[in-house]
């Protein structure tokens, strides 16, 4: 291959690479989207492809590295110029009032000292070093002294930008710049990588820092790039060529220079107004899309920093004030094994019921045998479980001074407990799989994801029903369902002639379905909602799809052999295809991409508040971005509606500044229904 390039194909390489980091700034750190996914996307694959053409072109900031790059041996060691302390902690707002006393004795001050609340986010600490402008490194936190170069992981996060951008005159491009943020992942991104988990038959994640953590720990980058992380900035090391005189004005000169900052951060505020600020964040907590436990009070002043100086771990400008535990202390009563849809076997403890953070727990996952050996449950045992969002709840430890000698070391059953199959063990997987394609429990799990929320999404058939329905043989496949007898199905307990009429009104409902749900609901191991709008993408009708082979299927980007052979697997069983084929039968509709009828709510843009009580969060964003509407985590001049639940937060006098239409839960029900 000739060494010169076309000057055009240069300039128009050139040009991408501008317009994607342009793109990403205003969607990450401003918030305001210029242009759709699809048009990203479209321009994403034109760079990768041109700069796979033109290896020349292809330089280590540009937007492509995003989908990751070779994988390393080990992780190298980085040493921070600066240490990355740790932080005290506060329980109350006596604990504040003594800090900020502390403070004024060591600044030998009598004035209001002003300090800048920010939400403390659970995820890992990162250090961002960028010489000129450019990322050249990305490193763990560590020990505080030294971390992990995880540079390939951090350059795959959407939201890092790998060039800086001038915003203003007066916030120039630093010489070198340490930037330090906190990489997570959102409660709605955790529920999505654990629901990919789960179709894959992977071992889940037990909470977002975990899955944060273990991206940001992969020794292949591909891998970390197909995981939802984010990023948010809070502070710096060691910077040269600009300068700043507070707290505040660092963060807003990182937010200019293309970093995404927390927008509940509250600047230049006193002692008593972060104990308010506490109070705020603590009733907003549920309603925020990621994971916080509590808040980060830091002295405003850069100068007052200086001369407060640093403990040997912590600094004395700044604490953690932390929300209130939710964790509590319980009794293993037992451990049961259940059997998921793809057949893997996951040990689930039974709990003496205790109250977490307002919510009773009687049930914590074990993940799998590893988890049970690594901890050492045993039943019987004193444990402390906790619940953070909406995380399942988990034993993080057990209590080994509570232990009498009558607690019983648990052993994983060599038999399903369902059908008595010998039970096979997966080393990849660190599971245990049941094989046997007529187990009833691992047909009743494909029916209960079939009428998932994300699936036919078939609100009143529950697990309760399905085991009814099951034990009474009415239903054997999920292709059952399309069947039901409404004489029949009125006789059951507890259903009655209105409940009948509302589930088969349900079913009915369901028959009109979008092609990657369709996909999604067929269960399909190895294959998530992503994966399944890929194939819809790809395969745009059934037959289509049903007629691939292995070696189309494998070369789709995202694909892959593994779930190129799970996909053949599943299409070669003519059970699988029987069940299908009496759907359609039944007048199951698949809605493809280009037919998907125009919605009030196409395009508009919804940002959430509260508690909504008819329906979860989550809930609420599956129906919305099923209707063509998009989700947004803050308030701007593109938003256009805010949907105002109980206990709202900031984001109401946000909207009413920007003139954004506020509606309630029913009104934004009323727009589902029309």
């Amino acid at each position: 291959m000739s060494d010169i390039i076309d000057p055009d194909i240069a300039k128009k390489v050139e040009n991408l690479k501008s317009e994607l980091q342009k793109h990403n700034y205003h969607y990450y750190v401003m918030d305001d989207p210029q242009i759709s996914d699809t048009q990203y996307d479209k321009m994403m694959q034109e760079l990768i492809e041109l700069e796979a053409k033109y290896p020349m072109l292809s330089t280590p900031d540009s937007p492509s590295m995003k989908v990751g790059a070779e994988p390393v041996k080990k992780f190298e060691q980085i040493r921070h110029s600066v240490k990355m302390l740790s932080l005290d902690n506060a329980f109350s707002d006596s604990d504040i009032l003594n800090f900020d006393r502390r403070v004024k004795e060591g600044l030998m001050a009598d004035e209001q000292i002003l300090y800048t609340a920010e939400p403390k986010m659970d995820g890992v600490a990162v250090e961002l070093v960028y010489k000129d402008g450019r990322l050249v490194s990305a490193s763990t936190r560590g020990d505080g002294e030294t971390g992990e170069d995880i540079t390939s992981n951090v350059k795959t996060i959407r939201s890092v930008p790998l060039l800086l951008q001038q915003n203003k005159k007066e916030h120039i491009i630093p010489a070198r710049l340490e930037a330090r943020g906190e990489v997570i992942i959102s409660k709605e991104g955790f529920k999505r990588l654990n629901e990919d988990m789960l179709s894959q038959g992977l071992a889940l994640f037990a909470n977002p820092r975990n899955a944060a953590a273990g991206s940001l720990r992969q020794l292949d980058s591909k891998v970390t790039a197909k995981r939802p992380l984010e990023i948010y900035f809070y502070g710096v090391g060691e910077v040269e060529g600009i300068s700043c005189k507070s707290h505040w004005d660092w963060l807003y000169a990182l937010k200019e220079l293309g970093l995404r900052i927390n927008p509940y951060i509250k600047p230049k505020i006193n002692i008593n107004a972060v104990c308010k600020y506490y109070k705020e964040l603590e009733q907003m907590r549920s309603g925020l899309p990621y994971d916080i436990d509590g808040m980060v009070v830091k002295v405003d002043s850069v100068q007052y920093q200086e001369q407060l100086g640093t403990k040997a771990r912590s600094p004395r400008w700044a604490v953690a004030y932390k929300f209130k535990a939710i964790q509590e202390t319980t009794k293993v009563l037992d451990i049961l094994v259940q059997v998921g849809r793809t057949g893997a076997v996951t040990p689930v403890a039974c709990l003496e019921t205790v109250n977490i953070g307002g919510v009773n727990v009687s049930r914590a996952t074990l993940h799998n045998e590893d988890e049970i050996r690594n901890k050492d449950i045993r039943i019987g045992d004193t444990v402390l479980v906790q619940r953070a969002g909406d995380v399942i709840p988990e034993i993080v430890k057990v209590i080994d001074s509570a232990r009498n000698g009558s607690e019983i070391i648990f052993c994983m059953p060599q038999n399903c407990p369902s059908c008595n199959s010998q039970l096979i063990r997966d080393e990849k997987e660190s599971l245990i799989r049941c094989v046997n394609n007529s187990c009833p429990a691992k047909t009743k799990a494909q029916i209960e994801h079939f009428v998932s929320k994300r699936a036919f999404d078939i609100d009143g058939l529950g697990e309760k029903l399905i085991n009814q329905l099951f034990d009474k043989k009415y239903l054997s496949s999920y292709a059952d369902i399309f069947y039901l007898d409404k004489i029949k199905m009125e006789g059951l307990e507890r259903m009655g002639l209105k409940s009948a009429g509302n589930l088969f009104e349900a079913i009915e409902k369901s028959k009109n379905i979008n092609f990657a749900r369709f996909i999604y609901a067929l269960g399909i191991r190895h294959v998530g909602e992503h994966i399944a709008e890929i194939l819809a993408s790809k395969y745009e009708k059934y037959e289509k799809f049903c007629s691939a082979t292995y070696d189309d299927l494998k070369n789709i980007k995202g694909v892959g052999p593994i779930v190129a052979q799970s996909i053949i697997d599943f299409l070669g069983r003519e059970d699988n295809l029987n069940n299908i084929e009496r759907m359609l039968n039944s007048g199951v509709i698949i809605r493809y991409g280009e037919n998907r009828k125009s919605t009030t709510l196409d395009g508009k843009i919804f940002v959430l508040t509260g508690t909504l009580e008819s329906m979860t969060r989550n809930e609420a964003i599956i129906k919305i971005k099923s209707f063509g509407g998009k989700i947004s985590e803050s308030v701007s001049k593109k938003t256009d509606y805010l949907v105002a639940g109980k206990s709202p937060g900031s984001k109401i006098e946000k909207a009413k500044a920007a003139g954004v239409e506020i509606i309630d839960e029913n009104k934004l029900k009323i727009m589902f229904e029309s």
